[in-house]
Parts: structure tokens; C-alpha cells; sequence
């Protein structure tokens, strides 16, 4: 139905409303010439896309389609902010890491638009005894600190308030939070730590109303391949653990609830961090409703670029990538945001890294203005279905997680950790077949770059759930065609044999040189097999082209002295062919295959 606009007058008047079913009928004839055969409902099955946690996309969202009331910013169940103002008044929290003491970065960061520190002490970050080192000319009634301190909480918090103590910040000035995450750190070690001084620290911040003991940090279980809903689903269990330990020790729940602050991860795939965010308050309302204290539901939300998706190689488009993620945090509605540098996955990143990484948040919320409007997404049809359909998958996981003993139990019977293992392994096969491409690494790989150098990170804590990235076979990949041209002089090498006129081979020949060179095996494309220095070939053609002359092409190059014949393009059987290459094809395994015959070890 058409609104008429307040002076009678409508743009659309002459024209009738279109209904879904005509739109689906378009769609069947423009599916039809692609060769697909398809009618009704089973239109938009082919084209949607499939998520993970058994999610799907659709490619319309209509008011059909509409999910239930998400409510108001700052009212239940917060789906859309925690806050009524959200992040209007001046933007979110821009909150920079720091694990290790480098002259002047914490300051120069704070002078130049960040918000709030984030300092990794103890194992894996700045001794403890340099806290004060580290925050020497901060004004910690300016500047909010998060700490990360793993097994070394207490005495990393002790310093934290004596150092406000000393330099006389009022009880009421005091903000930020102590990161105690006990079920977190037995994530990341596999060592189980006593709540007890946890709890302790709790009636301690209480005299702090701006200070939050615990963080509920969500990256442990991302960082170790899990999905969206597996995030979201752990992190709640994990927090609802926390309020019962802090509830038996005196505290009420709506105390308790004020003691946690929740970290996830943002990653650049945008519409999907954004439903995340905003379903992780909504599930943390829920668990505040059951508990008796609706109006503690409000959860605080830290949100971090994700490590899983930086690149080692052609860091330069992790610039990109967490330009999206903190564009898709911020309208999420995250309360604090950190970018991590492009360089985060080389080491300690140096000044421009850390520059860019502030200056993100910087431009999106000074320039882009993301942050004038709270929860920009909200009323979006497919936002909205989104993140009502991704909480109740969290939902479903944080039960199961329950009924198998909570948390803790999950983590120590195993139980968590395979699961996540499933979840890496289905995504692991996406990423071998380039159905999830890497931009850089998988796809559009650049040989000759210049390897870009830092100083080593310090070693974080390990010996529990695994770290994984997103790019780690390929970069094995690469890192033997690196050792092959370190020991040779040159790198490994495919012969690519175009058949025919450019417009025939030009799609194929740039598919199998943008594959082979994702694992460090360099094309040529120039003069004839025996002068390119490579043992293995590609035929590159069209189909037409093959059923003439691939046969007979494959005899040569063999005669020419190629031990393996490839073929770009689909399945077939033509003699003297020995493997195809082609879209959704393992890319790994082919690349390690290739380098294997080749002799790379």
C-alpha cells in the first residue's frame, strides 16, 4: 500500500503495487537464462546464502518478514542499545591494546582521540610492576582503563587502585574495569583459577560505582574457530556463572549484573556483527528477566576487530577489513570499540599502525557520522530478522550448554572444544575450496611484495582452546614457496598453456595464475614449456576449445617434459589430463599437491 505524503500528492500514484509473487516471476526468467530451472519459493532458495548455525540469507526481506518488537534504545529487552542516547553524544569509547611498554604510544594515543586504555599485564603482556611505568602522565580520571591480566588480576587490580589512590582520583572518577575472567584465562590455559579473590574484588569496586570487576570476553572462543550463535551462546553461559558466584558471595543480582562487561568480536562481515551485537543484549536482558532484575539487563558491550580474520600477508588490506568491522561494531551498538592494527598478526605494531587504527574510529564517527543516529539498523527488515534468528541459535547453544553442567563443565569435559573444532573444520573447507575468499591470500595474491617486519608480540597464554586465523594454510603454503626461493634463488613454477584467442583463455588463464600463486607458485605465461623453467602445465580454454585441442595439447607439453598436465576448468576426461582446477575446487590441496610433486618441502 502506498502513504500518501502530507500534501496528497504521490510520485507512485499512476503506478500499481508490485507484489512478491511478480518479483519472484522476474527472477524465475533471469534465473532461467543462467540455466536454472526454477519457480516460487524455490527462487529465492537459490539464491540465498547459507550461514553458519544453520542460518540463512535471503535475497529479499519484506514486511513479511518482520521479526518481534526489538523496543527502544535503553528500554527491554535493549535489543537496541543499552543506553537511551546510545552512542549520540559524542561516539563510542575508542579503546586502544597495549601489551607491550613502548616510549610514548599510551600518550600519544590518548592525545591524539583515544578514549579509554586496554593494557595486557602479566603473562603475555607488561609486567605487572610497570603498571605505573605505563600509565606515567595519564590522567586516570580522564582516561578509563581496562585490564587484562589473566592469572595476575588481583595484583595488576591492586596496583591499578593504589595508582588512583596516589594520584588522588575520587571513588566516583574511578571507571573502567578490572578484567577478571576466570572461566576466559581457563579458556586460553586450560588452568582453572579460584573465583574467591574474584569475589573479594567485587566488594571492593563496589565503592567505584564507574569500575566493573569482571569482563565476560567472548574472543577465546571466536579466536578459537567458533561461529556467531557458539560466541554468543558461550559468552552468556559464561556470564551467568559469574552471577551465580557473585550472588552466593552476598552479592544481589542486580549488583552482580553490574559487574560484568561482555567483549566480542567484530568482523567484517557487517550485517552479521551488527545482528550479533545487538542479539548478545537481547539475550543478556532475557537472562536478567529470569533472574528477577529486568532493569539490569543493559549489557556493556566491548567490541574488538576479530584476529581471526587478519592476513600476514598483504597486511595492508587488514586496513579494510577492520574499517568495516568497526563501522559494523559502531551501528551495532557497541559501547567501546578497538581496532586492532593492520599489523597485529606480525608483532608489536609500530606508530603509523597504531595511528590508522585510531583514526578509524576516528573518521567514522567525526566524519561519517555513524554515530549521530542510535542503532541506525534497527527497522531494517533484514537486520532485524537477522538478529532474532541468530538469538535464538544463541539461545539454543547457551541451553545445551546448561543442561551439559555450565561453563565450566563444557570446557573441562572437552565438550566446547569440539564443538568449536566442528564448526573450524566446516569453515576450514570453505576456505581450502575459496568459497570464503581472503583477499591477499587466497585471492589476488601478490608474489613479489615486500615483506613487512616488526618487533615479536610477547607470547600469550596458551595450552587451552586453540588460536586459529583464517589465513594459516595458505601462509604454510607460502611459507615454503619463501624457503624454496630463499634456497634456490627462485620460486616454484606452473607453466600456464593458453589455447587459442586471448578472448577464449583469458578467464581461465587469470583463474589458474590468481590460484596457483595463493601458495607461492609463480605463473608463466610467456615463451614455450621447455623455456619456463616449471615441470607441471595448465591448459587454459574454453570448453569448446578443449574438445578440439586438449588432448592433443596435453600430449605435448608431456613430450615438452611436463610431469603433470592441469586443467583449468570442469570436470571431464581427457587423455593425458591429470587433475582439473576449477571454482570451489580444494585449492590447498591441489597447491600442496603441486608443491609436494614439485620437491618444496
Amino acid at each position: 500500500m502506498t502513504v500518501l505524503p502530507d500534501d496528497g500528492l504521490s510520485l507512485a500514484a499512476e503506478f500499481p503495487d508490485a507484489t512478491h509473487e511478480q518479483w519472484q516471476r522476474l527472477v524465475e526468467g533471469v534465473l532461467r537464462k543462467s540455466g536454472k530451472e526454477v519457480s516460487g519459493a524455490a527462487v529465492e532458495d537459490a539464491l540465498s546464502t547459507k550461514l553458519e548455525d544453520g542460518l540463512r540469507t535471503r535475497p529479499l526481506y519484506t514486511p513479511r518478514d518482520a521479526a518481534p518488537d526489538p523496543g527502544l534504545p535503553g528500554f527491554a529487552p535493549f535489543t537496541r542499545g543499552g543506553r537511551p542516547v546510545g552512542n549520540t553524544p559524542g561516539g563510542w569509547d575508542i579503546r586502544q591494546r597495549h601489551a607491550a611498554l613502548a616510549d610514548g604510544s599510551v600518550l600519544a594515543d590518548l592525545e591524539n582521540g583515544v578514549t579509554s586504555l586496554w593494557l595486557v599485564l602479566g603473562e603475555g603482556g607488561i609486567p605487572v610492576a610497570d603498571l605505573g611505568r605505563a600509565l606515567d602522565g595519564v590522567y586516570l580520571d580522564l582516561a578509563p582503563v581496562a585490564l587484562d591480566a589473566g592469572a595476575d588480576t588481583v595484583a595488576a587490580a591492586d596496583a591499578l587502585l593504589k595508582l588512583h589512590e596516589e594520584r588522588g582520583t575520587a571513588p566516583e572518577d574511578v571507571r573502567g574495569t578490572l578484567g577478571a575472567d576466570p572461566l576466559g584465562y581457563e579458556a586460553r590455559t586450560g588452568a582453572p583459577l579460584d573465583f574467591s579473590p574474584v569475589a573479594a574484588l567485587a566488594a571492593r569496586a563496589a565503592a567505584y560505582p564507574g569500575l566493573r570487576t569482571l569482563t565476560v570476553d567472548a574472543l577465546p572462543y571466536h579466536e578459537a574457530g567458533g561461529s556467531a550463535a557458539q560466541e554468543l551462546g558461550a559468552s552468556l553461559a559464561t556470564a551467568v556463572a559469574y552471577l551465580r558466584e557473585l550472588t552466593e558471595a552476598g552479592l544481589s543480582a542486580e549488583q552482580a549484573a553490574a559487574q560484568l562487561e561482555f567483549r566480542y568480536a567484530a568482523t567484517a562481515d557487517q550485517f552479521l556483527t551488527i545482528a550479533k551485537l545487538r542479539a548478545a543484549r537481547r539475550l543478556w536482558a532475557r537472562v536478567a528477566e529470569v533472574c528477577g532484575v529486568p532493569g539490569a539487563g543493559a549489557q556493556v558491550q566491548h567490541a574488538v576487530t576479530s584476529p581471526v580474520m587478519m592476513s600476514r600477508r598483504d597486511p595492508w588490506v587488514n586496513m579494510l577489513r577492520t574499517t568495516v568491522a568497526t563501522l559494523a561494531a559502531g551501528v551495532g551498538g557497541a559501547d567501546s570499540v578497538t581496532v586492532l592494527p593492520f599489523d597485529h598478526a606480525l608483532g608489536l605494531p609500530d606508530a603509523f599502525a597504531r595511528r590508522i587504527a585510531r583514526n578509524t574510529s576516528t573518521i567514522l564517527v567525526e566524519e561519517s557520522h555513524l554515530a549521530r543516529v542510535v542503532d541506525p539498523a534497527g527497522g531494517s527488515w533484514y537486520v532485524e530478522r537477522l538478529t532474532d534468528e541468530l538469538a535464538h541459535a544463541a539461545w539454543e547453544f547457551f541451553r545445551s550448554i546448561e543442561q551439559d553442567g555450565g561453563q565450566a563443565a563444557v570446557l573441562r569435559s572437552g565438550r566446547l572444544r569440539d564443538d568449536l573444532a566442528r564448526t573450524w573444520a566446516e569453515r576450514s573447507a570453505k576456505l581450502a575450496g575459496r568459497r570464503e575468499p581472503i583477499t591477499g591470500v587466497s585471492e589476488f595474491p601478490f608474489l613479489d611484495e615486500k615483506p613487512v617486519h616488526r618487533e615479536p608480540a610477547p607470547q600469550p597464554p596458551s595450552g587451552g582452546l586453540p588460536r586459529v586465523r583464517r589465513d594459516e594454510a595458505y601462509e604454510a603454503l607460502r611459507a615454503r614457496s619463501d624457503a624454496h626461493l630463499a634456497a634456490t634463488g627462485a620460486r616454484p613454477r606452473i607453466f600456464l598453456a593458453t589455447l587459442g584467442p586471448a578472448a577464449e583463455h583469458t578467464a581461465r588463464a587469470s583463474f589458474a595464475a590468481n590460484l596457483f600463486q595463493a601458495g607461492g607458485i609463480e605463473p608463466v605465461t610467456t615463451g614455450n614449456f621447455e623455456e619456463s623453467g616449471a615441470t607441471e602445465a595448465v591448459l587454459c580454454s574454453s570448453d569448446a576449445r578443449y574438445a578440439e585441442e586438449a588432448e592433443q595439447a596435453a600430449e605435448a607439453l608431456r613430450a615438452a617434459g611436463a610431469r603433470q598436465v592441469h586443467l583449468a576448468g570442469r570436470l571431464a576426461e581427457y587423455a593425458g589430463v591429470d587433475s582439473y582446477v576449477f571454482a570451489g575446487c580444494d585449492a590447498v590441496a591441489v597447491l600442496s599437491a603441486t608443491l609436494d610433486r614439485i620437491g618444496v618441502s
